[in-house]
This record gives structure tokens, C-alpha cells and sequence, in this order.
């Protein structure tokens, strides 16, 4: 009976009420509520948590961002303080769960905005990703041109692609994340590390580790460069994906992954005099990705 006691004390309730009427998105009971919880316990730690998250519902808009300077100052306030008190308050799930309205009108806002190299983090694309709203952020990404050159966007796509079909992708008619992976391995490898993390697919995790453990290069994260090549000794089946990566920069990292594919192609035609020459180049790009190719030959 002291244990029932405890865990329905007077502010737990008056505590669950505001934490009840901000899940329902009702600003006034929350307000309310609060205020009722601040009479009784004045001293109570969670009251500015809660302050914070009920003003953020009385202060949402739809109302089109005027410049990045804006969108930069609600989405700091969206990470810097409503996010932080909104997972201690709800717990980590919960807490997402309940953002996301507030990522989504953060994204609409910024439609307007265009994309800045400078300000890339406030353009709509990255915030449709926090919402989980993949479609809206491919899209988003498709209206900034020449985004398949440019870091940030092309990492965007990538997660998008793979949160809406893997790696491979489940449309014939767009490049699966794979691909947009090898494109920016080549343009930016260390962006590489950080989306796979994000991605938390465990095949691709696991094949990356893999390459870590394995590859012989300077041991930094330009290193991830050579992945899409390397990837091929590992699993040929990727070509077919891997294959529809675009021309890049034209770097030896993917010269060696083009090298692979041409490698395979011969070898399923069984053109061996033609497999004799690509390989003398493969090993002149790289010696690493040449050994790992022929340990299994």
C-alpha cells in the first residue's frame, strides 16, 4: 500500500496532467495544468522542462519562414531546447513521437528557402528527414540543382532513398541508396561514416566493418573513398546496384570501382584474355582492392 502511495503522490498527478494535455497538443489545459502544479510544488524540477515544451505548442505557426536566419533560430531552439526537455520528459520514443509535428511545420516553413552551401542545415530536406518524412525530403532535395555534386544534398538523398527502399531500392526506376552511397564516398568519404551510423542498417554496418578491418589504406576516413570498389571483392551481386552509380569526379577510387564492374562482366562472358589486362590495372589503381579482388580467383 506505501508503494500505491508513492507512485500516485499529488505531484506525480498534477505532473501527469500537463504531461497528459501536451500529448494531447491542448495548449490551454497544459497551461493550466501547469500552473496548478507550480501553486503546489514551486520547487520542482520538471516545471521548467514543462514550461518550455507548453510554449512551444502555444507559439506554433505555419507561417513561411522570412529568411535562413529565422529558420536557423527555430530549428536551434527545436534541438537546443525543446527536444532536450522533451525526451526527459516522455522518454526517448515518446519524445520523438511527439516532435515530429513540430519538425514537419519546421520543413514546411522552410519550403520557400533555397538551398545555401552556407546554410545547408536550414534548408527543408534535412528537417523532412528529422519529421520522417522521406518522400517530402527526396523531393525537397530534387529542386536543388545539380545535388548529386554537392555534399550535403547527396547525403540526404542517400537517406532518403534507403529509408524508403534499402540499399537496393524498390522502384526500377530510381538509383537505390547504394549507388547515391558510392557517389558520395567518391565526392565527400567522410560524410560516409556519419550516414551509415544514422542508417543503422546492420548489412551495411557489418560490410563496412568488414572494410575496416581489412582494407589497407592511410587509416583515416578518406579511406571510405576505395568502400564501393572494396564492396565489390566482397559481394559481386552489388553490382548490379553499385552499376548505376553516376560519373563523378573521376578519382582512382572510382576508376577501381568501375574497374571491378568491368572485371565481373568479363568474367560472367568468360573473355579471359580481356580479365588478363583489366586486372594488370586494377593492381596498377590499387594493390589492396587488386589482393582483396583475387583471393577469391
Amino acid at each position: 500500500m506505501q508503494l500505491d502511495i508513492f507512485e500516485h503522490s499529488r505531484d506525480t498527478v498534477l505532473r501527469n496532467d500537463v504531461l497528459d494535455a501536451l500529448e494531447r497538443g491542448d495548449a490551454g489545459a497544459a497551461r493550466a495544468a501547469w500552473q496548478r502544479f507550480a501553486e503546489e510544488y514551486p520547487h520542482d524540477q520538471t516545471l521548467r522542462l514543462l514550461v518550455v515544451l507548453i510554449a512551444a505548442l502555444e507559439q506554433r505557426t505555419s507561417t513561411a519562414f522570412a529568411d535562413h536566419d529565422a529558420a536557423r533560430d527555430a530549428r536551434r531552439a527545436l534541438t537546443d531546447e525543446i527536444e532536450p526537455a522533451a525526451l526527459r520528459l516522455f522518454g526517448d520514443r515518446a519524445g520523438a513521437a511527439w516532435l515530429l509535428p513540430f519538425w514537419r511545420e519546421t520543413a514546411q516553413r522552410s519550403a520557400t528557402l533555397a538551398f545555401r552551401a552556407d546554410r545547408h542545415d536550414d534548408h527543408a530536406a534535412p528537417l523532412w528527414l528529422r519529421a520522417g518524412d522521406w518522400a517530402q525530403a527526396a523531393e525537397a532535395v530534387a529542386t536543388i540543382e545539380s545535388w548529386r555534386r554537392i555534399p550535403a544534398p547527396l547525403a540526404w538523398m542517400a537517406e532518403a532513398q534507403h529509408r524508403l527502399g534499402g540499399l537496393r531500392g524498390n522502384d526500377s526506376d530510381q538509383t537505390g541508396s547504394l549507388a547515391l552511397l558510392a557517389e558520395l564516398a567518391w565526392l565527400a568519404p567522410a560524410r560516409v561514416d556519419n550516414l551509415v551510423k544514422c542508417l543503422a542498417d546492420p548489412a551495411l554496418a557489418k560490410l563496412l566493418k568488414k572494410f575496416g578491418a581489412s582494407f589497407e589504406g592511410e587509416g583515416n576516413l578518406d579511406d571510405l573513398a576505395w568502400f564501393p570498389a572494396w564492396a565489390l571483392t566482397e559481394e559481386p551481386g552489388l553490382a548490379r546496384w553499385l552499376g548505376q552509380a553516376q560519373p563523378s569526379l573521376h578519382t582512382e577510387p572510382e576508376r577501381a570501382m568501375r574497374l571491378m564492374l568491368d572485371l565481373l562482366s568479363l568474367e560472367r562472358q568468360g573473355r579471359h584474355h580481356d580479365l588478363v589486362a583489366k586486372r594488370k590495372l586494377l593492381r596498377d589503381v590499387h594493390a589492396s582492392i587488386y589482393g582483396a579482388y583475387m583471393k577469391t580467383r
